[in-house]
């Protein structure tokens, strides 16, 4: 037999508190696997919309993360600051939908694609450009949203 860990207080506790068991975590598993897979199928709906063309500069991947970006700061508002809603929201919508669509690992491959056919200014334009867009897209959304949500009737 083991001895309880000690909390940040020094009291005994249980190895588990405070952390919800495998079963407890499905549903959360579920919804972010089930969002995850509607985000992905509107992300691949985007690059055939509006493919890349050889050689192009990846306008789909810089727009869909950017759109995905503002989505995510006026998602999160209204989640955290003006509704209640059910746990299991923000993991489908944040995380799933919103994580699915928005595609930073294409960002990489497209960057390293652009470096690879010797656009090496191109690729460190994209490579900036991109986190500083989205960063700029959610904080812009999110105070956008706070705005708008103030003007609101109560």
């Amino acid at each position: 037999m083991t001895a309880p860990e000690r909390g940040r207080r020094g009291g005994a506790r249980s190895r588990t508190a405070g952390r919800p068991g495998p079963l407890a975590q499905a549903p959360v598993v579920a919804v972010v696997a089930l969002g995850g897979g509607t985000g992905a199928a509107a992300r691949h709906a985007a690059s055939l919309w509006w493919p890349t063309p050889a050689g192009g500069f990846p306008w789909t991947t810089f727009w869909v993360n950017v759109v995905g970006c503002a989505l995510i700061g006026v998602f999160m508002v209204a989640v955290t600051e003006v509704w209640s809603v059910h746990r299991l929201v923000r993991p489908f919508f944040g995380t799933g939908v919103l994580g699915g669509f928005t595609t930073f690992s294409t960002y990489a491959v497209d960057s390293r694609s652009l470096f690879a056919d010797g656009r090496a200014t191109t690729g460190l334009a994209y490579l900036a450009a991109t986190p500083v867009a989205a960063l700029t897209a959610v904080s812009l959304a999110a105070w956008a949203t706070r705005r708008v949500l103030e003007r609101r009737p109560s």
